[in-house]
């Protein structure tokens, strides 16, 4: 299917009270200024509400928009050298769209279990290459914009909210922090009002270093496929009793999965590979509640960092999973307060960095949002049918997001055209799909 959509019109959505003068210079911490220079993407697909026509929803979407900004403010202002953002409220870019189709070629509709509502799932043939239709700027291509929107509406009625935030800004917790605030805007007239300005300028929390090497040298845009794998809740329950260890621990769902993920992405790329390289597996850890003292999920920026655990290139899992545990076990208060005072990480980060230029390291990073509260998003019309992402420019990324249902998970892997051509035809991975575009 053959995914067309129209710009109808783009301006600039300015907060709807000025920033004072005093909050107009945000300093990038360093795990701000860590982070590839890409706005993280995520589109929500809503259905037609009968109360509201989507020129209506529109306006109240930019008019909560707009108060939205004065409490985000930084949002509204301009990244600017990796150094801070200008929040100078020159406004976020909004982009309206129509697609050329319904939004019943993406979602298919079927009774619940209980039959008293209609239940709604991606559809099998969907590319999810496809969501990068929903965005008026490439990733890495957003200019100096510390945020961007596009409201794409659908012939039957139902639109698409999409939105991308330079990542120099916050982590994927500060995104679902600012959708909730502008829903609840939207939603509840006075709720602007109920909603605090949340805690931003951690560059006294991480000061700000000089890097010694250039974050941008991460993305890579060229032959880079992503497809989506759905697991459903029988099957993760199956991987977390497979991996639990002789004591019964068990792993979680993400835990699980993830080496599950990562021991077919071995099986099918390096099996008959002999040398001497090192395979890595990264997954994202929230620091917030790690730290002395623990920080509210509140906290707007780059709280986050990852936990590295060497693997072995047999792909096998049983010792990777209790490693893989300690190494998240370990990203702990002691670990934070490293972070802050030493350039131990910086340096293995520098390291890092060119190991994998030259090709002596092979990573697979994961980041989850599951059990982040995706599906809370209610603009006043209901939750979202079905909340997304869109393709990144890295390879051998997994970003995991919870199902409709809240059970099952769905994995956006990003590969090397070559490497997803073997991934997806393992019959061992596709033994535990529930769907997945082929």
């Amino acid at each position: 299917m053959k995914i067309e959509v129209e710009f109808l019109s783009k301006e600039l959505i300015k907060p709807s009270s000025p920033t004072p003068d005093h909050l107009r210079h945000l300093q990038l911490s360093f795990l701000d200024q860590i982070q590839a220079p890409v706005c993280m993407p995520f589109v929500l697909f809503y259905t037609k509400d009968p109360d509201f026509t989507n020129s209506e929803r529109c306006n109240m979407l930019k008019t909560s928009l707009s108060k939205a900004l004065t409490t985000f403010y930084p949002l509204a202002g301009r990244v600017r050298n990796n150094t801070y953002i200008d929040c100078n409220d020159e406004g976020v870019l909004f982009v309206e769209a129509q697609a050329n189709f319904p939004l019943s070629n993406i979602l298919e509709s079927s009774d619940s279990a209980a039959g008293s509502k209609k239940v709604h799932k991606v559809r099998s043939c969907y590319d999810p290459n496809s969501n990068k239709k929903f965005f008026p700027l490439q990733l890495d291509e957003g200019k100096d914009f510390a945020a961007f929107f596009q409201i794409t509406f659908f012939n039957c009625g139902g639109l698409a909210i999409s939105m991308a935030m330079s990542h120099k800004l916050g982590d994927g917790l500060s995104v679902m922090v600012f959708l909730n605030s502008w829903a609840a805007i939207t939603r509840e007239s006075n709720s602007d009002d109920l909603i605090k300005i949340p805690p931003f300028g951690l560059a006294t929390i991480f000061p700000p270093k000089n890097l010694g090497f250039e974050p941008r040298n991460w993305i890579m845009k060229d032959n880079i496929i992503t497809k989506r794998f759905v697991f459903d809740t029988s099957v993760l329950s199956d991987l977390k009793t497979k991996y639990s260890d002789d004591n019964g621990c068990r792993p979680t769902r993400v835990e699980a999965l993830s080496a599950f993920i990562w021991s077919r992405f071995m099986a099918a790329t390096q099996a008959n590979e002999t040398n001497n390289k090192l395979y890595l597996v990264h997954h994202a850890v929230n620091l917030r509640p790690r730290m002395d003292p623990p920080l509210s999920n509140q906290h707007f920026g780059n709280i986050s960092r990852i936990a590295t655990t060497l693997a072995d290139q047999d792909g096998e899992c049983d010792g990777i999973m209790s490693r893989m545990r300690d190494s998240i076990k370990n990203v702990n208060a002691d670990y934070v307060k490293s972070l802050q005072k030493s350039d131990g990480h910086l340096n293995f980060l520098k390291e890092g960095t060119e190991k994998v230029a030259k090709g002596d390291v092979i990573s697979f990073s994961f980041t989850s949002l599951c059990n982040f509260p995706t599906y809370d998003i209610d603009f006043g019309w209901g939750k979202a049918e079905w909340t997304g992402s869109a393709p990144l420019p890295f390879k051998n990324l997994a970003v995991l997001l919870d199902t409709n249902d809240g059970k099952g998970i769905e994995a956006w892997i990003n590969l090397k055209e070559e490497d997803m051509a073997k991934f997806d035809i393992d019959k061992e991975l596709l033994a535990h799909v529930s769907s997945s575009i082929l």
